[in-house]
């Protein structure tokens, strides 16, 4: 079979996370799916370096960004009222759609739930597809029972088919829901096998760390400009977790698991600043993209 590379390339780029938290490119696909979709799916070049400036991003790093965002199928150059800007693409709605689940309502599998396994054999001849496939899983949270099976949890199952309907490989990979897992004696060392444990507790602590700084910072100085500040960071920070971890049983984690309390931090930021933010960004708009 066959794999049309435009739809493995805009599928792969759109569910990007390789850009890391902090950097100028993550900061503007966060300022993107959080202000871009209130305001009509549009915005003027102005008002995104505007709001960059907010979060002490230059305005030239801004401008080669936006550049970037487009040539990944992020935005749509589009000028209105004889302004220059950027629309959302319909590729970047559906992606921001998917995210809002993950982001602001995390989960976590109960100790009963049911498991999704999912099992693909593709060839050679399609290794780069492949490497999409499995590059694509671990972006949703799946883990790594061997090679050619992977496993998550069946509340993922829908996103799995997804990726398989993007990458063009209905056909070459089956998934199986099953409510246990037979053989394993000691499922939460399986679970330490199956998944990076180490690494996604690195994310959170890095999180925690960030998210009680911008708090920090917030509450020394209660601006509308710093909520909007204090919110872009804190979410940006937060955005790559809720893909990485899938949100496994607390029964079958380390008693100390992070989450426990990273969870809880980024729900009250984000009920204690968001609005703010979000006024802000009214605010900016309104003065002709000029920061207050």
């Amino acid at each position: 079979m066959t794999t049309a590379p435009a739809t493995v390339t805009q599928a792969t780029v759109l569910d990007d996370l390789d850009s890391r938290p902090g950097s100028t490119t993550s900061l503007l696909r966060t300022v993107v799916g959080s202000t871009v979709r209130a305001h009509g799916g549009w915005m003027s070049a102005a008002a995104f370096v505007a709001l960059m400036e907010t979060v002490e991003v230059p305005a030239g790093r801004t401008r080669t960004t936006l550049t970037r965002l487009k040539a990944r199928g992020l935005l749509v150059p589009e000028a209105r009222d004889g302004r220059a800007g950027y629309a959302l693409s319909e590729g970047a709605l559906r992606m921001l759609a998917r995210g809002d689940r993950r982001i602001h309502h995390p989960r976590f599998m109960g100790e009963h739930d049911h498991w999704c396994l999912v099992s693909f054999s593709v060839p050679e001849t399609n290794r780069d597809v492949r490497h999409q496939l499995r590059r694509r899983l671990s972006w949703i949270g799946c883990g790594t029972v061997a090679a050619g099976l992977w496993i998550c949890p069946a509340y993922l199952a829908e996103e799995v088919q997804q990726i398989v309907a993007d990458l063009g490989l209905d056909g070459r990979v089956t998934l199986f829901v099953v409510d246990r897992i037979h053989g394993v004696t000691d499922l939460s060392a399986a679970v330490a096998q199956w998944w990076d444990l180490d690494a996604l507790r690195a994310r959170h602590d890095e999180f925690l760390v960030a998210g009680a700084g911008a708090v920090d910072a917030y509450r020394r100085d209660p601006t509308p400009a710093t909520a909007f500040r204090t919110w872009i960071r804190v979410l940006d920070a937060w955005r790559p977790i809720p893909y990485l971890d899938p949100g496994l049983p607390l029964a079958f984690l380390p008693a100390d698991w992070p989450a426990r309390r990273s969870i809880p931090l980024f729900l009250e930021v984000r009920d204690s600043v968001a609005t703010a933010a979000g006024e802000y960004v009214d605010r900016v708009l309104g003065a002709g993209d000029t920061p207050m």
